[in-house]
């Protein structure tokens, strides 16, 4: 177990190496410039995002669509993972994983209008989409679309589920072990886990999309208000972060006497890997929910589907980045801390309720993750197998809760991260290859002011 462990971190290290970033990295580039910059529309694209198009094709409204996808995005990651960045990278990272979500915009708003474009309707009525209808109705490579779904499928068992699960029951467990242990907590956090996610997800993407448009507005504001309460614990320090961090993104200083590269190559390497997974734009997870939503055309949803982007790199993982930054300054003892102890004690700034509201987040973070993740493993399914795989596929993810909430997941993490980088190969080759289609729906409706046409799709 031990060598299969090693075995699966450096394959998780490679394809999450320089290549998979400079992919990524170039393609949110590329699309932005070929597009125009649709990041200039960001103001109207959370305009669009909770206004419905009730009489528009589709199975969710367009917010509905967008909560769930943040559901799933919105994670740990957003919490302890640019904390990791920081403390592997230094302050600099923040920025270039900031810079990253702002091209990644373009991307995921790719994305979203793809998933639109080719999506499909089932004789029931029930609307289907993402990557592997892209690749199918787009460019006619249907065991591309498959090989997708191979990953996706198992993606959403792994980061999707069993992590997220674990998060969970390890919290609690901590939370719970003055008072019960933490083998006897891990099993009423799997039993009553498996209980809740089973008894939403039964109900399909309209209960999920229930949830989550009333969990992660709620998870994300309480989030967020503990971040500016430090920031203002902080405020003397604000200004000497940014600059601290404008700094170091930037510079290039020597590190270990030259041998490990410069602080520019550290910040940008941990900053843009961080950022790329935090907001999965490129990864091809939201365009599946996107797909389902309630649009006139493909550029309305393609617009509410870069909002997601916005909200959870630009400007969660930035004022997170901010806490963190600021509160070593405040106490440079905490700077050899790793990203989750880093988190840990900055929280611990705010008297009484600090602790109470970060475990609160990781927990909201961690289920919506699950509840989000459930849809797209589901639809992965479906295109794999038919719609009669799906009971067993719900049966089986249910019961990986409870696997998750019970047992160590190292080689679980290693697994799901090389099938995250998987999936996304597949998905930038439709976005490349279909970046014509993209640039002239967006030529039509964004910049010729066509936003309210409505379309066959």
């Amino acid at each position: 177990m031990e060598q299969l462990l090693n075995i699966t971190e450096q394959i998780s290290g490679l394809v999450w190496g320089w290549p998979m970033i400079v992919l990524l990295l170039g393609t949110h580039i590329f699309l932005t410039v070929r597009l125009k910059f649709p990041q200039r529309k960001i103001f109207t694209a959370i305009k669009l995002s909770v206004t419905k198009d009730k009489n528009s094709a589709g199975d969710v409204s367009q917010f509905a669509a967008l909560a769930t996808s943040l559901a799933a995005t919105i994670g740990t990651g957003n919490i302890i993972g640019v904390a990791t960045a920081v403390s592997l990278g230094g302050p600099g990272a923040v920025l270039w994983c900031w810079i990253t979500g702002v091209f990644g915009i373009a991307t995921k708003y790719g994305e979203g209008l793809l998933a639109i474009k080719y999506r499909v309707k089932t004789k029931d009525g029930r609307m289907l989409g993402g990557p592997m209808y892209a690749l199918q109705n787009g460019l006619g490579y249907k065991w591309l679309g498959m090989l997708f779904c191979i990953f996706a499928s198992i993606a959403a068992f792994g980061i999707g589920n069993t992590v997220q699960a674990n998060a969970i029951s390890e919290n609690l467990s901590m939370v719970c072990e003055d008072f019960i242990s933490p083998e006897h907590t891990k099993m009423i956090v799997g039993f009553t886990l498996a209980a809740l996610i089973g008894f939403v997800i039964i109900g399909g993407v309209k209960s999920i999309s229930k949830w989550c448009t009333a969990l992660v507005p709620l998870m994300a504001m309480l989030y967020v208000l503990g971040c500016l309460y430090i920031l203002c614990v902080n405020y003397t320090y604000l200004g000497e972060a940014i600059s601290l961090i404008c700094h170091e993104a930037f510079s290039l200083k020597a590190i270990g006497g030259g041998t490990a590269g410069t602080v520019l190559m550290m910040a940008a390497r941990y900053g843009i890997a961080r950022g790329l997974f935090s907001n999965e734009s490129g990864m091809g997870s939201a365009p599946i929910v996107a797909a389902a939503a309630q649009t006139r055309n493909p550029v309305r949803q393609a617009l509410v589907s870069s909002t997601g982007t916005f909200w959870d790199t630009v400007i969660i993982c930035a004022i997170t980045g901010l806490v963190i930054v600021t509160s070593i300054i405040a106490n440079p003892a905490i700077s050899q801390e790793d990203g989750g102890m880093l988190t840990k004690k900055a929280f611990g700034m705010i008297p009484y309720v600090g602790t109470p509201i970060l475990t609160f987040g990781i927990i909201t973070f961690a289920f919506s993750t699950i509840l989000g993740w459930s849809y797209y493993g589901e639809r992965a399914m479906e295109y794999l197998l038919g719609r009669r795989s799906i009971i067993f596929y719900r049966i089986v993810f249910v019961l990986l809760v409870f696997a998750g909430a019970t047992m160590s997941l190292s080689l679980v993490w290693n697994l799901a991260d090389i099938m995250n980088a998987l999936m996304a190969v597949p998905n930038l080759i439709s976005l490349l290859f279909l970046s014509g289609v993209i640039a002239k729906e967006t030529q039509h409706y964004l910049w010729n002011n066509h936003l309210d046409e409505e379309s066959e799709y």
